[in-house]
């Protein structure tokens, strides 16, 4: 394995004088160096053959000692020195201090066809960041973690990626209901990878700690190796970096709405730089449309990260970014006019996403009552998004459209009669709305089932995945992950995967909302 090694964050970024691996506030620094924690006995699961391509990685390399101890942190790269990142946060709305990487340690960053992949792994062990924490992970969070990266690449929705996931051969203990009864779970670890893992908190805590010279190093760096169109450092450089992210965190939510993703912890320390979905925690797909739904037990109370709320915590957290970069920016106008432009945006990108969804191309001043008109229809009754959207997509008249999208109801021996009467109602305005569109409708089902998956990563499938891997059986892993790679394709041999939430996953744990226990 001859991998082309970049150290640029190490070596442009001011490191934490400290090498002790003790927790402790880290001051003055982007990251402190910090090793794996050598594992009992490693076994790797699955690994995603595109990323091992990426960062030129051979087949034969797979099989070796030397890549499982890699990417089990058993052993560290020739001429690398693995390094935790330090940021703070704002958590559920409140500033949170110091948290940065209590169970990620990045190990290097791989250069390969011009493109800079940094290498990280999550549940290797304590770092200074780890607080009160063992900086383990274990085997049901890294699966899903695993497999929602590579879903969410192939649904193409801005993201971080996996390379690999193993099993450390250790056990971990951990309380997955928060309720006082912990047990011991298989201990895992997903090597992550991505341009970068700079979050906004990696700005606030230098902001915070009014160190702004580190402040100006780091939004530098960023601009240098991942915006470098904007020009070399300078107040206009600095504005226009803060419209770049702004745009991208837009970009990145409209996505996660169109294919019904809630993230579930959308904390300034989670969100991307890059505008990249990053730290798959308590995620979920909806499965009833619903925009007041969460799959965070901790945010069950005030639902502050809600599906329908995901575009204003966005909002939420570019405020937070721009009070981090004003102290190298020291204008507020110029923040405040990309705020609002975000505001405008979303309107516009919303609407747009929405007609995607739905076929519609040609411009007409009713769209958006159209449009709030079905979303309500979707919340009379429990009504799968997924399906329904994509059975919307063979729609040809409107007599027979209620009868299209029946398997997409949860409970269809109850549904009333005004609730029938309300959907053909809307069938017959889409009906309508399609004579204006210039297209056949076999164009329109094309371009539909292009933004409409017909597969996603729900909740069940995950749990699935977990319960037989519990047991050593890996091959429902490999099946969800070779399906998800082709979420828009109809794919009739794995028709049982296009199918709501059973009823027994209803309420059952890792199947209907999760907790931050990992």
């Amino acid at each position: 394995m001859n991998l082309n090694i970049k150290n640029t964050f190490t070596t442009e970024l001011p490191a934490d004088s400290n090498i002790e691996n003790s927790r402790r506030q880290v001051e003055n620094a982007a990251f402190s160096f910090a090793n794996p924690k050598k594992t009992a006995k490693p076994t790797i699961l699955h690994v995603s053959p595109e990323m091992t391509a990426e960062l030129n990685i051979y087949e034969e390399d797979l099989k070796s000692e030397f890549f499982k101890n890699i990417v089990t942190g058993n052993e560290i790269y020739p001429n690398t020195k693995p390094f935790a990142m330090c940021y703070g946060g704002h958590q559920f709305g409140n500033w949170a201090g110091q948290l940065g990487d209590g169970r990620a340690i990045n190990l290097f960053e791989v250069e390969h066809q011009n493109k800079n992949w940094k290498v990280q792994l999550k549940g290797a062990g304590e770092t200074p960041y780890s607080r009160a924490a063992d900086g383990l992970a274990v085997l049901r969070s890294s699966v899903r973690e695993y497999l929602c990266a590579e879903a969410m690449f192939h649904l193409n929705v801005p993201t971080t990626r996996s390379l690999s996931l193993s099993l450390s051969g250790d056990n971990v203990l951990r309380d997955v209901l928060y309720d006082g009864n912990p047990a011991y779970e298989q201990g895992a670890i997903v090597s992550r990878i991505s341009p970068s893992f700079l979050r906004f908190g990696s700005f606030e805590i230098f902001a915070a700690r009014k160190d702004t010279e580190n402040l100006k190093n780091l939004v530098d760096y960023t601009i240098k190796h991942h915006f470098s169109h904007l020009g070399k450092p300078s107040k206009e450089s600095y504005i226009n970096f803060f419209k770049a992210v702004s745009e991208r965190t837009l970009k990145m939510i409209i996505d996660w709405q169109r294919v019904g993703f809630v993230h579930g912890v959308m904390n300034t320390d989670n969100m991307s730089i890059l505008g990249l979905t990053i730290d798959f925690g308590p995620y979920g797909w909806l499965e009833g449309f619903d925009f007041g739904w969460t799959p965070n037990t901790t945010d069950r109370q005030h639902k502050r990260y809600r599906y329908g709320n995901q575009p204003n915590i966005g909002l939420w957290n570019l405020y937070q970014l721009a009070n981090a970069l004003y102290p190298i920016i020291e204008e507020v106008e110029p923040l405040n006019t990309i705020l609002e432009q975000y505001k405008i945006d979303f309107e516009k990108q919303s609407l747009q996403m929405m007609k995607s969804k739905l076929g519609l191309v040609a411009s007409d001043e009713d769209d958006l009552k159209l449009i709030q008109d079905l979303e309500e229809n979707l919340q009379l009754v429990e009504t799968d998004m997924t399906i329904f959207f994509r059975k919307l997509s063979d729609f040809t008249d409107e007599k027979s459209g209620f009868q299209l999208i029946i398997n997409a109801f949860y409970d269809l021996e109850n549904i009333s009669e005004d609730v029938k009467n309300r959907w053909n109602t809307w069938f017959k305005k889409y009906a309508d709305r399609l004579a204006i569109e210039r297209i056949s409708s076999e164009e329109r089902k094309e371009q539909m089932d292009l933004v409409n998956p017909k597969y996603v990563l729900r909740n069940y499938m995950s749990q699935l995945a977990i319960d037989e891997a519990d047991k050593g059986n890996y091959t429902l892993i490999d099946e969800l992950f070779q399906l998800l790679k082709k979420p828009y394709a109809e794919q009739p041999e794995n028709e049982k995967w296009f199918a709501k939430r059973p009823e027994w996953a209803r309420n059952k744990v890792g199947c209907s909302m999760l907790s931050c226990s990992s």
